[in-house]
């Protein structure tokens, strides 16, 4: 299974956290495997550890798949949740209030940034809001 974390706009213009995973089906060989999604590009980023960035939304739809580094995420109503190496976040608050984020341990937060396609369906199946 692989964790995904959905952030997304409310009602109330602010940032909103729920939990869950990617949905994956069996393939060839016994491989679990998703859809394949639209996707517009992927690029790559790397913060030194320590990192921090104030409140923002994101600038896009996007899948942002942790490769290394330990971050603490936080909403303006105080949702928070971590993200480790092998997580995925679904951003999808491009407006309101936004999020926050630091690295916790001395790892740099590596990153790919998967910019999704205007209404991509992206097979999230939600478990659990904090």
């Amino acid at each position: 299974m692989i964790r995904c974390v959905r952030l997304w706009t409310g009602d109330d213009q602010n940032s909103h956290v729920e939990e869950g995973h990617i949905d994956l089906e069996h393939g060839q060989r016994g491989d679990l495997l998703s859809a394949v999604l639209a996707v517009a590009t992927i690029s790559f980023q790397e913060t030194a550890s320590g990192g921090v960035f104030d409140w923002h939304t994101a600038p896009a739809r996007q899948l942002v798949i942790t490769l290394s580094g330990t971050l603490r995420f936080q909403t303006r109503h105080g949702e928070t949740f971590l993200l480790r190496p092998g997580d995925v976040l679904l951003a999808e608050d491009t407006t309101g209030g936004g999020h926050r984020w630091g690295l916790l341990d001395d790892q740099p937060w590596r990153r790919a940034y998967v910019i999704l396609q205007p209404g991509a369906a992206v097979p999230f199946v939600a478990t659990h809001r904090p």
